[in-house]
Protein backbone atom coordinates (compact mmCIF):
# COMPACT_ATOMS: atom_id res chain seq x y z
CA UNK A 1 0.00 0.00 0.00
CA UNK A 2 1.38 3.42 -0.92
CA UNK A 3 1.49 6.39 1.43
CA UNK A 4 -0.93 9.25 1.06
CA UNK A 5 0.10 11.50 -1.79
CA UNK A 6 1.85 14.69 -0.80
CA UNK A 7 1.38 16.45 -4.12
CA UNK A 8 -2.28 16.95 -4.91
CA UNK A 9 -4.22 19.54 -6.90
CA UNK A 10 -5.01 21.12 -3.50
CA UNK A 11 -1.29 21.53 -2.78
CA UNK A 12 -0.71 22.98 -6.25
CA UNK A 13 -3.53 25.47 -5.70
CA UNK A 14 -1.97 26.43 -2.34
CA UNK A 15 1.35 27.10 -4.11
CA UNK A 16 -0.37 29.31 -6.66
CA UNK A 17 -2.33 31.11 -3.92
CA UNK A 18 0.77 31.85 -1.83
CA UNK A 19 1.21 35.58 -1.41
CA UNK A 20 4.85 35.51 -2.49
CA UNK A 21 6.74 33.97 -5.36
CA UNK A 22 9.08 31.93 -3.13
CA UNK A 23 7.49 28.96 -1.39
CA UNK A 24 8.96 26.41 1.02
CA UNK A 25 7.62 22.85 0.87
CA UNK A 26 9.14 20.84 3.69
CA UNK A 27 9.12 17.09 3.18
CA UNK A 28 11.18 14.17 4.43
CA UNK A 29 11.20 12.62 0.95
CA UNK A 30 11.93 15.28 -1.70
CA UNK A 31 12.52 12.63 -4.38
CA UNK A 32 9.02 11.23 -3.88
CA UNK A 33 7.56 14.76 -3.89
CA UNK A 34 9.25 15.49 -7.22
CA UNK A 35 7.95 12.18 -8.63
CA UNK A 36 4.44 13.17 -7.55
CA UNK A 37 4.85 16.65 -9.09
CA UNK A 38 5.87 14.86 -12.31
CA UNK A 39 2.66 12.81 -12.23
CA UNK A 40 0.61 15.96 -11.60
CA UNK A 41 2.30 17.69 -14.54
CA UNK A 42 1.62 14.74 -16.83
CA UNK A 43 -2.02 14.36 -15.79
CA UNK A 44 -2.97 18.02 -15.61
CA UNK A 45 -0.73 19.56 -18.25
CA UNK A 46 0.55 22.13 -15.74
CA UNK A 47 3.82 23.94 -16.39
CA UNK A 48 6.05 22.49 -13.69
CA UNK A 49 9.83 22.54 -14.01
CA UNK A 50 12.69 21.03 -12.02
CA UNK A 51 16.16 22.53 -11.63
CA UNK A 52 19.05 20.09 -11.60
CA UNK A 53 22.63 21.38 -11.13
CA UNK A 54 23.91 18.88 -13.72
CA UNK A 55 21.46 19.54 -16.59
CA UNK A 56 19.65 22.76 -15.61
CA UNK A 57 15.91 23.47 -15.77
CA UNK A 58 13.71 20.84 -17.37
CA UNK A 59 10.01 20.34 -17.91
CA UNK A 60 8.41 17.63 -15.80
CA UNK A 61 5.77 17.19 -18.49
CA UNK A 62 8.35 16.63 -21.22
CA UNK A 63 11.43 15.22 -19.45
CA UNK A 64 13.63 15.41 -22.54
CA UNK A 65 13.21 19.20 -22.82
CA UNK A 66 16.01 21.08 -21.02
CA UNK A 67 16.71 24.82 -20.91
CA UNK A 68 20.27 25.27 -22.11
CA UNK A 69 22.65 27.26 -19.93
CA UNK A 70 20.71 26.92 -16.65
CA UNK A 71 22.95 24.47 -14.78
CA UNK A 72 24.30 27.12 -12.44
CA UNK A 73 21.83 28.37 -9.84
CA UNK A 74 22.47 31.99 -10.82
CA UNK A 75 21.68 31.28 -14.48
CA UNK A 76 18.50 29.37 -13.56
CA UNK A 77 17.31 32.28 -11.38
CA UNK A 78 18.04 34.75 -14.19
CA UNK A 79 16.03 32.57 -16.58
CA UNK A 80 13.05 32.61 -14.20
CA UNK A 81 13.30 36.39 -13.88
CA UNK A 82 13.36 36.88 -17.65
CA UNK A 83 10.66 34.32 -18.47
CA UNK A 84 7.35 35.75 -19.58
CA UNK A 85 5.52 32.45 -19.09
CA UNK A 86 3.64 30.95 -16.18
CA UNK A 87 5.61 28.28 -14.37
CA UNK A 88 6.21 26.54 -11.09
CA UNK A 89 9.93 25.87 -10.66
CA UNK A 90 11.03 23.20 -8.19
CA UNK A 91 14.45 23.50 -6.57
CA UNK A 92 16.06 21.19 -4.07
CA UNK A 93 19.43 21.28 -2.42
CA UNK A 94 20.56 24.70 -3.60
CA UNK A 95 21.49 26.04 -0.14
CA UNK A 96 25.17 25.32 -0.77
CA UNK A 97 25.10 27.51 -3.90
CA UNK A 98 23.64 30.65 -2.30
CA UNK A 99 26.64 32.82 -3.09
CA UNK A 100 26.32 36.29 -4.59
CA UNK A 101 24.53 37.21 -6.79
CA UNK A 102 22.00 34.40 -6.07
CA UNK A 103 20.50 36.10 -2.96
CA UNK A 104 19.94 39.31 -4.95
CA UNK A 105 18.19 37.34 -7.71
CA UNK A 106 15.99 35.54 -5.16
CA UNK A 107 14.96 38.91 -3.73
CA UNK A 108 14.09 40.12 -7.24
CA UNK A 109 11.98 37.01 -7.87
CA UNK A 110 10.24 37.58 -4.53
CA UNK A 111 9.32 41.13 -5.64
CA UNK A 112 7.88 40.13 -9.04
CA UNK A 113 4.31 41.38 -9.43
CA UNK A 114 1.81 41.26 -12.25
CA UNK A 115 2.11 39.35 -15.47
CA UNK A 116 2.35 35.60 -15.46
CA UNK A 117 2.91 33.91 -12.13
CA UNK A 118 6.32 32.39 -11.59
CA UNK A 119 6.65 30.45 -8.37
CA UNK A 120 9.92 29.06 -7.08
CA UNK A 121 9.31 26.13 -4.72
CA UNK A 122 12.07 24.93 -2.44
CA UNK A 123 11.40 21.20 -1.93
CA UNK A 124 13.10 19.37 0.90
CA UNK A 125 14.03 19.71 4.52
CA UNK A 126 13.99 22.88 6.56
CA UNK A 127 15.48 25.93 4.86
CA UNK A 128 19.24 26.15 5.48
CA UNK A 129 20.25 29.43 3.89
CA UNK A 130 20.92 32.91 5.20
CA UNK A 131 18.37 34.11 7.76
CA UNK A 132 17.51 37.26 5.82
CA UNK A 133 16.36 35.07 2.89
CA UNK A 134 14.28 32.80 5.13
CA UNK A 135 11.65 35.51 5.49
CA UNK A 136 11.19 35.63 1.70
CA UNK A 137 9.96 32.01 1.55
CA UNK A 138 6.25 31.62 2.31
CA UNK A 139 5.37 28.50 4.24
CA UNK A 140 2.39 26.71 2.73
CA UNK A 141 -0.90 26.98 4.62
CA UNK A 142 -1.89 23.85 6.48
CA UNK A 143 -5.18 23.47 4.55
CA UNK A 144 -3.52 21.42 1.82
CA UNK A 145 -2.42 18.81 4.34
CA UNK A 146 -5.97 17.80 5.25
CA UNK A 147 -6.84 14.42 3.83
CA UNK A 148 -10.32 13.78 2.58
CA UNK A 149 -11.77 10.35 2.24
CA UNK A 150 -11.92 9.35 -1.40
CA UNK A 151 -15.38 9.33 -2.91
CA UNK A 152 -16.76 7.68 -6.01
CA UNK A 153 -17.87 10.10 -8.72
CA UNK A 154 -18.88 8.96 -12.20
CA UNK A 155 -17.16 5.64 -11.69
CA UNK A 156 -13.83 7.18 -10.59
CA UNK A 157 -12.38 7.65 -7.14
CA UNK A 158 -11.87 11.33 -6.31
CA UNK A 159 -9.96 12.70 -3.34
Amino acid sequence: MTADPLVTPLLFDAILAASGNLVALETDDPDEAVAQFRQLALRSGRSIYLWDPVRGIRSLREPDVWVAGTQRLVDALRYILQSMHFGVYLFRGFSGQLRPPAPVLLRRIARLRGGHARKLVLVGGPYEGPDDLRALFDPLPEVWRTRQRPRLRDGRWMS
